[in-house]
């Protein structure tokens, strides 16, 4: 019989004991353990002690007030991620057996997307309420390394990374605009020479953002160089550094939001643009999608475009 070679972990609850063990190398401390699992920290000493018992090694040795993995407790925390995954793989067949009354969808996005996202989230989550959802936000290289790592299910880019094998699915348009405030003196112009820019004072995003590198290979194509005032870490600060007179920027629409206040934004009719762009759906090649993070991308491909006309018809009025 197969399950010979493992009865002794069969017959003991191993599943619990791994579940503790986990969370204590992960931590390292049983009493962070402990915590995280709202369990007494005694219970975690007896579930550890089990555990060890029944592998028939020490899984941990400990040095002043910190605990380390042995050699045996590396191979058993190895496989524990495979029987979680092995697990977590098995209940997500089971949930599309179930339909959408159950599930779980955590979704990573780049700093943008918040001003659409969770509205894109928040009518998904209306039609499948029994899914659990949650968003991350991060920046660009944040994102890229949470891709990396397969920390979520789905991740959303404006600018999809090139440097490592993933699916790229386009989901809706991202224009990309030149803002600047309301009073600015290339305000009501039309059809503005690109070169006007270079001669602007520039608000750009840090290194290694999307907006970025998008906005400096443009530069570079019409052989131009920005005059750079200042890098700044978010859309929301170069949305105020603009609103501050400090000068222009070229970021996607979608930050003008729907605020009263970012009527004071305004956007300059500057030749190319809007900039054409798209949102896209990424995740690792060979990735086995959730039945809920299809169904999202699904149910994006028909809902985004108008909830985004929508959107841009509010910051149009």
């Amino acid at each position: 019989m197969p399950q010979l070679s493992i009865r002794r972990y069969l017959k003991h609850g191993t599943l619990p004991q791994l579940r503790v063990f986990e969370a204590s190398a992960r931590l390292g401390c049983f009493a962070r353990a402990a915590e995280e699992l709202h369990l007494a920290q005694p219970t975690v000493s007896v579930q550890i002690k089990k555990l060890r018992e029944t592998v028939g090694f020490p899984l941990f040795e400990q040095v002043g007030k910190r605990i380390y993995l042995t050699d045996a407790g590396q191979q058993v925390y190895a496989g524990c991620h495979e029987v979680f995954r092995a697990l977590s793989s098995l209940e997500e067949k089971l949930t599309e057996l179930r339909g959408l009354d159950s599930g779980h969808l955590q979704l990573a996005a780049t700093s943008t997307a918040k001003y659409f996202a969770p509205r894109l989230l928040g009518a998904f989550i209306q039609r499948y309420p029994g899914v659990e959802t949650s968003l991350q936000i991060h920046n660009r290289s944040a994102l890229i390394q949470r891709l990396r790592n397969n920390e979520d299910d789905l991740y959303m880019f404006a600018d999809p990374p090139d440097q490592q094998e993933v699916v790229v699915q386009a989901i809706l348009p991202n224009p990309l605009v030149v803002l600047a405030r309301n009073d600015h003196a290339l305000t009501g112009e039309k059809n503005i020479a690109f070169a006007r820019l270079a001669d602007e004072p520039f608000l750009i995003r840090e290194p290694g953002s999307g907006t970025r590198m998008v906005t400096l290979k443009l530069f570079e194509q019409h052989g131009l160089t920005p005059k750079i005032r200042m890098e700044l870490s978010t859309d929301e600060a170069v949305r105020e550094a603009i609103l501050g007179g400090l000068g222009v920027s070229i970021l996607s629409r979608y930050t003008l939001g729907l605020e009263p206040e970012q009527t004071q934004l305004v956007c300059l009719d500057v030749e190319g643009f809007p900039l054409e762009s798209h949102w896209h759906f990424v995740y690792p090649v060979g990735k086995q999608l959730s039945v809920a993070a299809r169904a999202f991308m699904d149910f994006a491909r028909v809902e985004a475009k108008n909830l985004v006309r929508d959107t841009l018809a509010q910051q149009s009025r």
